[in-house]
């Protein structure tokens, strides 16, 4: 099974979560773990998969506990892939000194600047070698047919990777207060300064409201997003979504976001819309 251990196995909706542990060589060689759900259907054979990725201070326990997309993702037939949100142990002197920088915060990026370019490549970790490995791993998944979700820095993931991924790698994306403007927000200056040697310039390749004006018209873009009004981190400048609709309307690119009044960034938020989103993905993965 592409070196997985399993870890452990819990039913749920006549499905099953399943944790593994394997060897990453993006990852610098390191260990890592994920979760899988596979719903009732996977008995049959391979069934749609839609990652979801976490954020900051996360693991990949997070949105399998907290987020309630198992038992939407039992009724439509999907699985879920739940990987980590960085390396982990990589030796790195500062490695675990901020929360929001270094373990559980990868960002999704391939970093180019040393000590950080050895193991923090969670860009190539999530586009290949995950679904290489799952591909191989004699769990029944159609990882040709996927989809990828997230929530604040794993919005950011997700929205990115699809942005910037050849069309149909993921036939749709979406995010929960994703982070869609980093290189002016200060988290993103902070990752991309440290991750990037060139910097927060390097990191627009990285970046949603720069990669969606680039996309061009010819591409049908399937982004859901979600944002709610009460969002602390919203009202800190931190995830700029505002920029990234401007953005995409100046580029000609129709794009579904919800600002939802009152709710904040937390998974109350997200388990509240949840049921959207994994139906949103259905539709396409079942297309």
């Amino acid at each position: 099974m592409s070196g997985f251990e399993k870890l452990s196995s819990n039913k749920s909706f006549e499905g099953w979560l399943n944790k593994y542990k394997f060897t990453s060589e993006k990852l610098g060689g390191l260990p890592t773990q994920i979760n899988v759900f596979l719903p009732k259907e996977a008995e049959k054979g391979p069934v749609p998969v839609l990652y979801y990725l976490a954020g900051l201070t996360c693991t990949e326990d997070t949105g399998a506990q907290k987020g309630g997309f198992l038992r939407d993702a039992a009724a439509h037939g999907l699985a879920l892939v739940f990987p980590d949100t960085s390396p982990r142990g990589a030796g790195i002197e500062s490695e675990e000194k901020d929360w929001d920088f270094g373990t559980g915060a990868g960002f999704y990026v391939n970093a180019t600047k040393e000590p950080w370019k050895k193991a923090y490549n969670m860009y190539d970790y999530i586009t290949q070698e995950l679904p290489a490995k799952l591909a191989t791993s004699g769990l029944p998944l159609d990882t040709k047919t996927a989809s990828i979700m997230g929530h604040s820095m794993g919005g950011h993931g997700a929205v990115t990777l699809y942005l910037s991924q050849p069309e149909g790698t993921y036939r749709s994306a979406s995010g929960f207060a994703a982070i869609l403007n980093p290189t002016r927000c200060p988290w993103g200056e902070k990752a991309f300064g440290g991750y990037y040697a060139g910097g927060v310039e390097e990191g627009k390749k990285s970046d949603a409201t720069e990669l969606i004006k680039s996309v061009g018209k010819s591409r049908k873009i399937e982004l859901l997003l979600d944002q709610g009004t009460e969002d602390n981190f919203y009202k800190q400048g931190q995830l700029l979504p505002e920029n990234f609709v401007a953005a995409a309307k100046e580029a000609g690119v129709p794009i579904n976001v919800n600002f939802r009044d009152g709710y904040d960034h937390s998974y109350y938020f997200i388990s509240t819309f949840g049921p959207d989103h994994i139906a949103f993905h259905a539709k396409h993965l079942k297309a």
